[in-house]
């Protein structure tokens, strides 16, 4: 699996999740709240599906190797 999320995208996406996670358990928003899964898993893994479908790389040249 080729990496293709980068830094300051890979840290977006994290907190993004993390925010949307944090809602969807408090309430504060409904089950939609939840799909703060998928930014989370993308910045964890640093790999998104959708980036490969689209040809788009954020991360840098030098990272780019499966590790």
């Amino acid at each position: 699996m080729k990496l293709n999320v980068g830094g300051i995208d890979r840290i977006l996406r994290i907190v993004v999740g993390l925010v949307l996670i944090a809602l969807a358990v408090t309430g504060t928003v409904g089950w939609w709240g939840w799909l703060g899964v998928i930014p989370l898993a993308t910045g964890l893994f640093r790999f998104c599906p959708a980036y490969t479908l689209l040809g788009m790389n954020t991360c840098p040249i030098k990272d780019r190797s499966s590790t």
